[in-house]
């Protein structure tokens, strides 16, 4: 964005060890934020928590910064179980003054696509900010992201946001051999207008009412092919109805 004006942001996404949880924990707390989602939790129930949501969120009274502490970078752990704090990154200038590390694209481009399925990229903003990230990409860097993707286990989430980013951006004009490829896959085009259809739907958010977020939970069923996968996501959801510590 150049300017971080341009862009507003809730929270900032911190990506640690899942054995560094409670020292992160500590940190945080002598730093003045304070635990939000668990809210009033024990160091068990930070830990409790963590096994069903990849993050806690943490805020500081002083600031009003709203910090997403990660301890894996997807809800289930089978999707991109390899990228972690030990992946490839690069450094990126935020608002021309400051340097932070993120990931390298292509570990990168598989997370961003995984965390917009999480929520079926129902805001606009999300998919912004994916066809921004793709914008200055040529059709074979595209095609070498989309290739990192799968092999860093980001499964239908990749193909489902491409063909979304070109719905939107026309983003595979610059490889259309990639993007007769996602059509002809018939699951990842369900994803994809499962999508599209939440995005599209209207000024309402699908949290807003009681079932609004079930078609995102059956999307989330049909993101990694196989049994295996599915039964994991029924699991996960199920747990997280049930094993959470109060808020």
């Amino acid at each position: 964005y150049g300017n971080p004006a341009l862009k507003c942001s809730i929270d900032i996404d911190l990506l640690i060890d899942a054995d560094q949880l409670l020292a992160a924990a500590t940190i945080l707390r002598t730093n003045g934020y304070r635990l939000v989602a668990p809210a009033k939790s024990s160091d068990g129930d930070l830990k409790r928590w963590h096994r069903g949501w990849k993050e806690s969120v943490w805020r500081s009274d002083e600031t009003a910064m709203q910090l997403d502490l990660h301890t894996r970078t997807a809800d289930n752990d089978r999707l991109i179980p390899n990228i972690n704090v030990r992946s490839p990154r690069q450094d990126v200038l935020v608002g021309g003054r400051i340097t932070l590390p993120t990931l390298a694209d292509g570990e990168l481009f598989a997370y961003l696509t995984v965390h917009g399925a999480s929520s079926a990229w129902f805001r606009l903003k999300w998919a912004a900010d994916f066809g921004g990230f793709l914008s200055g990409k040529s059709g074979e860097a595209l095609e070498h992201l989309y290739r990192r993707s799968q092999a860093l286990g980001a499964g239908r989430a990749p193909g489902m946001a491409l063909l979304l980013a070109d719905r939107l951006f026309e983003t595979l004009d610059r490889n259309p051999d990639l993007r007769g490829e996602l059509r002809r896959d018939p699951e990842i085009v369900r994803l994809y207008r499962t999508s599209l259809h939440l995005l599209l739907a209207g000024p309402d958010e699908p949290t807003a009412s009681r079932l609004g977020t079930l078609p995102i939970h059956m999307l989330q069923l049909g993101l990694l092919p196989g049994p295996g996968y599915m039964l994991s996501e029924i699991w996960r959801q199920t747990r997280r109805l049930f094993d959470r510590p109060p808020v």
